[in-house]
C-alpha cells in the first residue's frame, strides 16, 4: 500500500470528520485543512481513483476499508505520539504539530516501541 504523506493527511482528516459528523463532503475537508476547493477536488479525485474513498451522487465521501485501515493507523500514530510527547513535558500544541509531521515518516518498529513505552507510562 503506497500512499504519499498528503494522501494520508486527507484520509486522516476524512476519518476524523466522519467521527464528528455523519456526512463528509469536500467543503468539510477544505474548511478543516484550510485548503482551496480545487486542491481538495484534485485530492479527492486521486483518492477515489486509488480506491481509498467513494463519493456518492450527493458528494458524500466515504472511506473504503483500505482507506479506513490507512486513516485509522495514521490517526492512532498521531494520538499516541502526541500523548507521549506531552508526557515528556512538551506543550500540547507543539506535541500535536510535531506528531502530525512524525506520524507519516516514523518506522513501524519505532512507533511500536513508543506505543509500548506510552502504555507502560499510562499503567504506572
Amino acid at each position: 500500500m503506497s500512499i504519499h504523506e498528503s494522501g494520508e493527511m486527507y484520509l486522516e482528516t476524512i476519518y476524523v470528520l466522519k467521527n464528528k459528523k455523519s456526512d463528509v463532503r469536500s467543503i468539510d475537508i477544505a474548511n478543516e485543512l484550510g485548503y482551496t476547493k480545487p486542491s481538495i477536488s484534485r485530492a479527492v479525485g486521486i483518492l477515489k481513483k486509488k480506491k481509498y474513498i467513494e463519493v456518492d451522487t450527493s458528494g458524500v465521501i466515504t472511506l473504503t476499508q483500505e482507506g479506513v485501515d490507512i486513516a485509522s493507523n495514521i490517526y492512532e500514530r498521531h494520538k499516541v505520539i502526541t500523548e507521549y510527547l506531552i508526557g515528556l513535558g512538551v506543550d500540547e500544541a507543539t506535541a500535536s504539530q510535531d506528531a502530525c509531521r512524525v506520524e507519516h515518516v516514523i518506522s513501524q518498529e519505532t512507533f511500536d516501541k513508543i506505543k509500548e513505552e506510552y502504555h507502560k507510562r499510562c499503567q504506572s
